[in-house]
């Protein structure tokens, strides 16, 4: 392969565009893992790389008339159990390897859930909170119509992720309905329940998030009837995490958004911290707890620690002044190879994304299903069906770790890549 330029045009040492350090990251835990596992070169090689990646110039008409143009990505990286599933995220430092990764990490989170969905994701680079409502949906729409080809109900379907949303989710499926000619409901999951979306899933993500810190608690042998839990956070999946552990007795005691901190080790009111920020639109000058910055959050002492906003948070530079026992990855990828490696040694057990987060698209399936049938499930259904899941995934994968004596991450991965490997193997390499 030749030598990949960059955007001001001179060469570089990357050789695919998507190989950014992100992607690398991902490449790296596949590669422990086919170690592990002893799968032969050939046996991982197709793994370690997109099926098809797809990049687009999205061109906008802005509120003052003038035109921008935006890149956005979609990716699928191994369809090898079903259709591409995975989120549309919009950020100003979205890539096209970060959104490679977050492809990989959906291959092994649906195949370690038992789900037939294939690994994608995709998203656009862009500011959304620099934005009108209606720049966002002439975005969005011209985006969805530029990957029409990529998309359907039986190739890809999207979910929300960073900044998007069920508004997203329903311009998403309007714009691809209007372009086939009739309303498809599974285009999307995670889309508003007036148009086909499934009870329970704006917070099944935060809730899986808590089931599976609970399992880690006692998994653990954390001490004491109120486990402490520092959440980094406190969007739609923190806050849900916040309120479901409080409920079951934890004590939540410092909590963050992009801006910064709040920690007081007695304990958080969650519900009137809630309300102060919907008054107030941010969570300062609450009372009873003391401002701290995003990164001394990170290292103060408690049991649980929930990383639940963006990547690469628990990195070779904090790893070491972790004072946590038990991480919990609510977000995706929070945590880098080489800071898993300095939390191995120092005996803290990290909860995998990929089994944390999953109760996400586990709903996210349910909702697909549903909109195949035409036919829709009671909250306490999908709450019920969820349970079950994500508890039968939490005993595989604890098990594992404890009979061979390796990580959870290393388990859940294992689990994953079997799954994915032996598909391969039934189905063949086609010619």
């Amino acid at each position: 392969m030749g030598t990949a330029t960059d955007s001001k045009g001179f060469g570089n040492a990357i050789v695919n565009e998507w190989e950014t350090q992100d992607f690398k990251n991902a490449q790296k835990r596949l590669d422990k893992t086919a170690v592990h596992l002893k799968l032969d070169a050939n046996t991982v090689e197709p793994m370690r790389h997109p099926k098809r990646s797809l990049s687009v110039v999205v061109p906008a008409r802005m509120d003052d008339g003038t035109v921008q143009t935006f890149m956005g990505y979609r990716v699928h990286h191994d369809l090898a159990l079903g259709p591409g599933k995975g989120g549309l995220r919009f950020h100003g430092d979205v890539t096209l390897g970060q959104v490679a990764s977050m492809a990989m990490l959906m291959t092994w989170k649906c195949s370690l859930m038992n789900l037939p969905f294939g690994g994608a994701h995709g998203g656009i680079r862009l500011n959304p909170g620099d934005l009108s409502s209606g720049e966002l949906e002439r975005i969005t729409r011209r985006y969805t119509s530029e990957i029409l080809e990529l998309i359907g109900p039986t190739q890809d379907i999207a979910g929300p992720d960073l900044n998007t949303d069920e508004q997203t989710m329903a311009w998403i499926m309007d714009t691809y309905s209007v372009n086939i000619g009739y309303t498809v409901p599974s285009i999307v999951t995670g889309k508003p329940q007036s148009i086909g979306g499934s009870l329970g899933v704006l917070q099944s993500t935060g809730y899986g998030v808590a089931l599976a810190a609970k399992r880690a608690a006692t998994f653990a042998n954390l001490k004491g009837d109120s486990p402490s839990v520092i959440i980094q956070g406190l969007g739609n999946v923190g806050s849900a995490v916040a309120r479901n552990l409080t409920s079951a007795g934890f004590k939540v005691v410092g909590v963050s958004d992009a801006y910064g901190g709040l920690y007081n080790k007695k304990g958080l009111a969650i519900e009137d911290l809630m309300q102060h920020i919907e008054k107030q639109g941010n969570m300062y000058e609450f009372a009873d707890a003391d401002k701290v910055t995003n990164e001394e959050l990170l290292e103060l002492e408690c049991d649980i620690l929930a990383p639940c906003a963006v990547s690469n948070q628990l990195h070779a530079g904090n790893a070491d002044n972790l004072k946590c026992k038990v991480v919990v990855e609510g977000a995706n990828a929070p945590t880098t190879p080489n800071a898993d490696d300095v939390l191995d040694a120092k005996g803290v057990i990290v909860v995998p994304d990929i089994l944390a987060n999953a109760a996400g698209v586990t709903v996210g399936y349910f909702e697909w299903v549903q909109g195949l049938m035409h036919l829709f499930w009671t909250e306490e259904e999908v709450y019920q069906r969820l349970d079950q899941l994500v508890n039968e995934v939490c005993t595989r994968v604890f098990t594992r770790s404890t009979e061979e004596k390796i990580s959870l991450r290393m388990a859940a991965m294992s689990i994953a890549v079997e799954r994915i490997v032996e598909a391969r193997k039934m189905r063949g390499l086609y010619p």
